[in-house]
């Protein structure tokens, strides 16, 4: 089956950190953390409405101009997601510009910041200099701070978020698919039936939770005709899609190994299909990584082992390792493999 999202590391790993995520056949993307992107093209930047900021430090905010500046005269809105603070952080970007001839211009930013309580908000508009205007913080009664918290839920995924310890919050992110939903194509064309954009619409239909008897039509393209069908979603499901368990990709960043942490990030990445983890550091270098808030390489492996992820990823070296990378990246996958 193929899976829903396509993710890879925005730079290699001794440049700034950052993953971009694609969602297959939904023209979108996801982008975690605003380092340095100038290996994204402006395309692949466009296609990034849901920006996931773990901190502001310069090597994971410096390319929020770049993507405003590819932004700038598009019909769109950004949305920015991240820990206490980044609506100043956003705030001060945009005053550093001047914004006299930007009248008419469309571009929307959105900017979310999580506290232990409550969610603040603000939208800055190209229209009005972007200027912030706040809107009053919306209460999140019951939640658990020491908890994986969604911070973006869509009827196809959610995104939540931990605080982790990095002398400052420094977010940590889970992607999670609600369900996949694969297409037996085989099956679509013995019934007379042709593959198509129709399908994206039944997939949103299961994932918004539908009733089995939910009726729609749907438009079909034919080579030589197009027709109006109507269909049951039921019906439709048993007879041409298969369900399994959703993929799950793990993303965390610039956080000390210690209890509070661990406990954090294993719940955060628990069952994870790839865990995307900050190694700047070897182990033997382990008393330099807890002064400088850091992981070790052999920790980033152990942290995915005891959450269960099926593969692990390094990434965020330190220069002082420059030319050692396959070190970096040993240590590690021995410690996830239990060596």
């Amino acid at each position: 089956m193929t899976p829903s999202f396509s993710s890879y590391l925005v730079n290699e790993p001794f440049r700034d950190p950052g993953l971009y995520v694609e969602v297959r056949w939904a023209k979108r993307a996801l982008l975690f953390d605003l380092g340095d992107n100038e290996a994204l093209g402006p395309t692949r930047l466009l296609r990034a409405g849901d920006l996931f900021v773990s901190h502001t430090h310069m090597d994971h905010f410096i390319g929020f101009d770049r993507i405003l500046r590819v932004a700038l005269g598009r019909g769109k809105t950004l949305r920015l997601f991240g820990p206490p603070g980044l609506i100043a952080n956003v705030t001060g970007k945009l005053r550093g510009y001047t914004w006299n001839l930007v009248d008419g211009y469309p571009l929307t930013l959105d900017v979310s910041e999580f506290h232990p309580h409550e969610i603040r908000s603000a939208a800055f508009r190209a229209g009005e200099g972007f200027l912030p205007n706040e809107a009053p913080p919306r209460a999140t009664p019951g939640r658990l701070p020491d908890l994986p918290f969604p911070v973006l839920e869509d009827p196809m995924f959610t995104v939540r978020a931990v605080a982790l310890n990095h002398r400052i919050p420094s977010f940590a992110y889970a992607l999670q698919e609600q369900f996949h939903i694969n297409v037996n194509k085989e099956k679509l064309r013995a019934a007379g039936l042709p593959v198509g954009s129709w399908l994206k619409d039944v997939k949103h239909y299961l994932w918004q939770g539908q009733p089995d008897d939910f009726r729609f039509t749907a438009t079909l393209y034919f080579e030589h005709r197009r027709e109006e069908r109507a269909f049951v979603l039921g019906d439709l499901r048993d007879r041409f899609l298969t369900i399994t368990r959703g993929q799950k990709l793990a993303y965390v960043v610039d956080a000390r190994y210690d209890p509070d942490n661990e406990a954090k990030v294993v719940a955060l990445a628990k069952g994870a299909d790839v865990f995307y983890c900050e190694a700047p550091y070897l182990d033997c270098d382990a008393d330099k990584a807890r002064e400088r808030y850091h992981l070790t390489a052999r920790q980033a492996g152990l942290l995915a082992r005891q959450a269960g992820a099926r593969q692990v990823v390094v990434f965020h070296f330190s220069p002082r390792y420059t030319g050692r990378g396959d070190e970096l990246v040993r240590e590690a996958q021995r410690a996830f493999e239990g060596g």
